[in-house]
């Protein structure tokens, strides 16, 4: 019998069984894949992100993968910069290979039992709420096991959200797709660039001397970009920065590419009785933004402080796994919203033309803006007038220039 089952051991589940074996409760993580493996992800952690794996003690293990450190943006072509966030001075986009194992062996050396390839078909139910999972693995062939609460981290596939018919409660339709692949032979800053035309294009250091480069179209381009991936992918780096397409020629592919259509951005309910979700199995929303993993750990962290106080006695525990969906739900708003916007892929309005001038022309902005990329300003703080007015006064910014957000917006 252990206190907690966890489903899905990446970069939400492993972090939650590691928190709560460290403070004492036994926990068990099934996943059915083995470690190391690959995902599909950004790989980018923002410096809230960065600040749990240091709190851990796990920073120093990362850095260990000789994952290069990232100091400075480019968020257009003259806004670059870099914000400190809860005293984090550098981030890092490690590839899920290391990652995720070293997640994993974390969980572990916390006392946590880890079963890898092990795939959940049922959940035990008794009297109306959880109470384990049922599954099977090519080595101990099919298996039960019980606990107090059953966390479903198995991602925006996730059959623990589908075996417990968790109802989505908000969801807005994806509105791009994303190609990304490896090069060696660059030497770029990190960057994410809009183009005029709705498209994308990002790239930053990852191990092994090697780059990601992404590119993002709207879905309407989807099938016409599928038809041919490697000219299609060129073409968006050339339309958006012609100086880096040229440079992208001369360097050699490490990797295949991957291609794919996202899901749409949505919340689901994520807390019911026995069971709670956590990571993209309750909460996704357009990778742009790069807060996938960020979030993972950061609200992998405020479940397990949650568990803790229901599993210790210090409150139901039914209730202590709905006040973690609702503090996620609040605290996640402003980014959910702000990512939203930003997979629309549009131009620029003229008030963000005017915004991204003013932080571009100063220190203030620069650091401001930055701030609010890396999770340390919400974008309601930042868009605000009085923010703004300071932004423009800095930057020198004529008065007919000076734009600011309507009352309705």
């Amino acid at each position: 019998m252990y206190d907690v089952i966890v489903v899905g051991a990446r970069c939400a589940g492993s972090p939650l069984a590691m928190l709560l074996a460290r403070r004492g409760h036994r926990v068990l993580v099934v996943d059915r894949n083995p470690f190391p493996s690959d995902t599909l992800s950004t790989h980018y952690i923002h410096q809230p992100g960065i600040a749990r794996l240091r709190d851990w003690g796990l920073l120093d293990k990362l850095i260990a993968t000789g994952v290069p450190p990232l100091r400075r943006w480019h968020a257009s072509p003259t806004l670059r910069g870099f914000a400190e966030v809860e005293g984090i001075t550098e981030t890092y986009a490690p590839r899920r290979t290391l990652l995720d194992a070293l997640l994993v062996d974390a969980a572990r050396a916390a006392g946590a039992a880890v079963i890898e390839r092990f795939t959940v078909t049922e959940l035990i139910w008794d009297d109306g709420r959880v109470a384990g999972v049922r599954g099977s693995s090519s080595v101990t062939g099919e298996q039960e096991f019980r606990a107090t609460l059953v966390v479903g981290a198995d991602g925006r596939n996730s059959t623990v959200a589908t075996l417990v018919d968790a109802e989505y409660h908000r969801v807005v339709p994806a509105f791009s797709f994303a190609s990304y692949t490896y090069y060696d032979g660059l030497d770029w800053e990190p960057q994410l660039m809009f183009g005029s035309d709705p498209q994308v294009f990002g790239s930053w250091p990852t191990n092994d001397g090697r780059h990601l480069v992404a590119v993002m179209r709207q879905l309407d381009r989807y099938s016409e970009f599928r038809a041919n991936v490697a000219g299609n992918f060129q073409q968006v780096v050339d339309q958006v920065l012609p100086e880096y397409g040229a440079q992208l020629r001369d360097a050699e592919r490490a990797e295949p590419f991957r291609t794919l259509r996202y899901p749409d951005n949505y919340y689901r309910r994520s807390a019911g009785p026995g069971w709670a979700l956590v990571g993209d199995a309750g909460y996704h929303k357009d990778p742009v933004t790069g807060w996938g993993i960020s979030d993972a750990l950061v609200y992998g962290e405020l479940l397990a402080d949650k568990l803790h106080a229901g599993l210790s006695g210090e409150q139901p525990v039914d209730e202590a796994v709905r006040e973690y969906e609702r503090l996620r739900d609040e605290r996640t708003a402003d980014t959910f919203d702000f990512t939203c916007t930003r997979a629309e892929m549009k131009p620029l309005s003229p008030l963000h033309q005017a915004v991204v001038e003013a932080a571009s022309g100063s220190a203030l902005g620069r650091n401001r803006y930055f701030t609010m990329v890396g999770g340390g300003m919400k974008s309601s703080e930042f868009f605000a007038r009085d923010n703004l007015q300071a932004l423009y006064d800095a930057a020198g910014t004529p008065g007919a220039d000076r734009l600011f957000p309507t009352e309705s917006c």
